[in-house]
């Protein structure tokens, strides 16, 4: 097992089998948030948060055109069996103990949110020697970047007042999120026989 992507072409490219299989996890958890947001989002924008949810979304939507513009995509058999496992996983779960349905799934999204933002550091797989140019490698620290604003709404939001009453819940919804996203993640590298470190 490596701990990172590559061996790095002669130009400096990752892979374009790795840069597939990344690209498309990315997309497949990147584009669920985004639908999540997209669905929670009123029709009109009246209060703050409706303002932030708006704006995640629209940060959600440059990942995805990011991805699939930079990335070098070939075809991988294994792929839609693996995009099924993925898309199964994101799948909104409320989180039990909420005031009603709709804030436990308020939640649960930032809660999958958090763990897709501070568990995939896509940039920290990339070798030294990648062409520092190179439109994918480009991505993956941008998409790095973004993460790390978005993470801050939702570190907000799960911390906030509205919320004191099912600290204990919002942390086990917290915990399990990342323990899914963690585990997908995990297995996706060591499919590209990469095991970081």
């Amino acid at each position: 097992m490596n701990a990172l992507l590559g061996p790095a072409d002669e130009n400096g490219r990752i892979p374009a089998r790795q840069q597939t299989r990344v690209a498309a996890f990315l997309v497949s958890a990147h584009a669920a948030q985004a639908r999540q947001l997209a669905t929670t989002m009123p029709m009109q924008l009246r209060a703050p948060w409706h303002i932030e949810l708006h704006a995640q979304y629209c940060r959600e939507m440059e990942i995805l055109s990011l991805l699939t513009h930079s990335t070098s995509w070939v075809f991988d058999p294994q792929l839609p069996l693996l995009a099924w496992q993925w898309e199964s996983a994101w799948l909104p779960r409320p989180m039990k103990g909420a005031a009603d349905h709709f804030h436990g799934l308020l939640v649960d999204m930032a809660a999958l949110g958090h763990a897709i933002h501070a568990g995939i550091r896509p940039a920290a797989l990339l070798p030294e020697n990648v062409a520092p140019m190179d439109p994918f490698v480009l991505a993956m620290r941008r998409i790095e970047f973004e993460s790390g604003r978005l993470l801050q709404a939702q570190i907000l939001f799960l911390k906030g007042p509205q919320l004191a009453d099912v600290r204990k819940e919002v942390a086990d919804a917290v915990e399990r999120r990342h323990e899914q996203v963690r585990e997908l993640w995990t297995s996706m590298l060591k499919g590209l026989n990469v095991a970081p470190e």
